[in-house]
């Protein structure tokens, strides 16, 4: 049992087919060596600076550098790669009308690193179900989440590779099987080299896996969910309207400088002179635009 690996020619298509099925897959030569090596440059600085997490959770041998999208030029491209993110969109499109960037973090798993709990990412919005492997607070029918993981190092059983439980997804885990855990027999490796690319669902069983070798496992999370929840990562924070009105409209509106429903995110100036309310790309100097469908 082994995660479909695509070519870097697929389609959209050929992504959710995957998906449906298995909750994950992986598309290998996903970033070209011009993009490694401009990502390359420019991050390795970043988690050369970021301390080990504090947590067993985290991993007390796990760097997690964030923010990238304000730090990193070369990030911003590969946050609106053309295959990763139609695929966000066909997954999530059900359910919202605009879809949002949810996190950025480089991933950094040190040797001598413990395996992290098997989890559902979906769980941060809320517990339902049993531990970290639950429905979080929202009905299984709902995804709300589409997860990229890009290698910027190999994924080898031994360094860390992602471990996926196939299927999982698609699991009674707000009813019946709440309490169902993923069990070894059920699970696999996201072996894969460097410029590949995982993708997978909020709803999937996944973790960290133990680093055995001798080197870091280094992979760079690009995450988005639905935009009527809160971000993971509070992008206003890690890239305020200072940075984010000098990128390109698109990112900007996935950052969450857009309405992201009607009503849904109009701010107020403390300016008596401003309207009461305007839309916030009006911060960043550029006009309302009307949501398109995800």
């Amino acid at each position: 049992m082994n995660l479909e690996t695509l070519g870097p020619d697929c389609g959209v298509d050929d992504i959710i087919a995957a998906i449906e099925r298995d909750g994950a897959c992986i598309i290998r030569d996903a970033l070209s060596a011009e993009t490694l090596a401009g990502l390359d440059v420019e991050l390795m600085p970043l988690i050369d600076r970021t301390q080990p997490s504090g947590d067993e959770w985290a991993g007390r041998k796990t760097k997690r550098t964030g923010g990238l999208v304000a730090q990193s030029p070369a990030v911003r491209p590969v946050v609106l790669h053309p295959l990763v993110l139609g695929a966000a969109k066909a997954v999530l499109g059900p359910f919202t009308e605009r879809i949002q960037l949810n996190l950025t973090q480089i991933i950094t798993i040190l040797p001598g690193q413990a395996a992290q709990p098997l989890h559902r990412d979906r769980f941060v919005w809320g517990g339902r179900g049993s531990g970290f492997e639950g429905a979080g607070g929202l009905p299984r029918r709902i995804e709300p989440q589409f997860n990229a993981i890009f290698a910027l190092t190999d994924f080898t059983s031994e360094n860390g590779a992602t471990t996926v439980a196939p299927g999982s997804h698609r699991w009674d885990f707000d009813g019946s099987e709440a309490d169902r855990q993923a069990q070894p027999a059920e699970c696999v490796q996201a072996e894969m080299p460097r410029g590949s690319v995982i993708l997978y669902t909020g709803s999937v069983i996944h973790a960290g896996s133990e680093n055995r070798s001798s080197g870091p496992r280094i992979g760079m999370n690009i995450t988005y969910s639905l935009a009527w929840l809160r971000q993971e990562e509070n992008q206003f924070l890690s890239c305020p309207p200072d940075v984010a009105k000098d990128l390109d409209p698109e990112l900007a509106d996935l950052l969450g400088y857009t309405m992201g429903n009607f009503a849904l995110g109009f701010c107020t100036s403390p300016d008596f002179d401003e309207p009461a309310s305007r839309a916030p790309e009006t911060v960043l100097g550029r006009q309302y635009r009307v949501p398109t469908p995800a």
